[in-house]
């Protein structure tokens, strides 16, 4: 039905900037709200940021002002930019579309990728 691919993970020193890449692809009519989410060892996976169809963001309070969220809708791909990374930022990195309307199913669905690894130490 429909797939999220993930890339941009990687290692990074604290200070350092990353930036994720998530594209769906699929039978996919509509995409109401993309996100990202991350989830570190032990802990429970938490909403990092998301973005409405029409631009609207919502960020986690941790991350305002250092990551930024961005969709090209054209292209059914979610990105963020994370500047001044830090070792609280280590996580798997996991990218959502909510709302999606799928050709030749009734409703909306929800869709998670596979997690892309971030890693920030010296």
């Amino acid at each position: 039905q429909v797939q999220l691919v993930e890339s941009g993970g990687g290692l990074v020193q604290p200070g350092g900037s990353l930036r994720l890449s998530c594209s769906a692809s699929g039978s996919i009519l509509s995409i109401n709200t993309m996100g990202w989410y991350r989830q570190a060892p032990g802990k429970q996976r938490d909403l990092v940021a998301s973005i409405a169809t029409g631009g609207s963001t919502n960020y986690a309070d941790s991350v305002k002002g250092r990551f930024t969220i961005s969709r090209d809708n054209a292209k059914n791909t979610v990105y963020l930019q994370m500047s001044s990374l830090n070792p609280e930022d280590k996580a798997v990195y996991y990218c959502n579309a909510d709302r999606v309307r799928v050709r030749g199913f009734y409703g909306h669905r929800k869709y998670w990728g596979k997690g892309t690894t971030v890693t920030v130490d010296s």
